[in-house]
C-alpha cells in the first residue's frame, strides 16, 4: 500500500476528535462540582492513614509524632502518656516497632499509640479546654470594665456597651471529656 495513501490521524497538526471535544467544553463542565470538592475538602483532613485502635478500659490513646518539635514525646511522657505495646492489642503486632529505641511499640510512619490513664486524661483536658478558656474570659471581663470607665478629655464616655454585653455571671458546667 503506498504511504500517501495511509489515513494519519496527526497529519497536517490535526489532534483527535475526544481531544478536540475536550478543549471545546465549557469551563462550567470542566470544574468538579461542588459535592466533589467538598469530598475531597473532608478527606484531607481525615486522618485516614492511621488505623482506629479499639479502647483499652481506663485509658485514652492517642497518636503521638516523633518528629513534632513543638509537642515532643519526653513532654508527654512527664505528663503520665505511657506507650502501647503490640502485646496490648490484639491484632496490632503487624505495626510492632522490630527494632531501635521504640522497639515492640505500636508504630505507623513516624507516629507512636501512646495512652493516658483516665483519671489524668480528664484532669489535663479541664484544665486546657475548661479552666483556661474561663481565665482568658475572666481577662477579657476586667478589660472590658477598664474600657467602659474609659473618658474622653470632655468626660464623654469612650465606649457603649449594645444589648447586654459579656457581663452575665453565668456558671458553666465541668464538662467530661471522651
Amino acid at each position: 500500500m503506498d504511504g500517501r495513501l495511509k489515513k494519519n490521524v496527526n497529519a497536517g497538526g490535526r489532534e483527535n476528535r475526544a481531544t478536540d471535544d475536550l478543549q471545546r467544553r465549557e469551563p462550567e463542565d470542566q470544574m468538579v462540582s461542588s459535592q466533589e470538592r467538598r469530598r475531597a475538602f473532608r478527606s484531607e483532613w481525615l486522618q485516614e492513614a492511621l488505623p482506629t485502635p479499639p479502647e483499652i478500659p481506663g485509658f485514652h490513646l492517642c497518636w503521638l509524632s516523633t518528629t513534632n518539635q513543638y509537642d515532643p514525646i519526653h513532654k508527654r511522657v512527664r505528663l503520665g502518656y505511657t506507650p502501647v505495646k503490640a502485646d496490648d492489642i490484639p491484632g496490632f503486632e503487624h505495626l510492632k516497632v522490630k527494632s531501635g529505641e521504640h522497639e515492640g511499640f505500636i508504630s505507623t510512619n513516624e507516629m507512636l499509640l501512646y495512652k493516658l490513664p483516665m483519671d489524668i486524661y480528664q484532669e489535663l483536658m479541664t484544665e486546657m479546654h475548661h479552666h483556661a478558656p474561663m481565665d482568658e474570659q475572666e481577662k477579657i471581663k476586667v478589660q472590658q470594665d477598664q474600657l467602659l470607665n474609659m473618658r474622653d478629655s470632655s468626660g464623654k464616655q469612650l465606649v457603649q456597651v449594645e444589648g447586654n454585653g459579656i457581663g452575665s455571671n453565668q456558671t458553666i458546667a465541668m464538662p467530661t471529656f471522651n
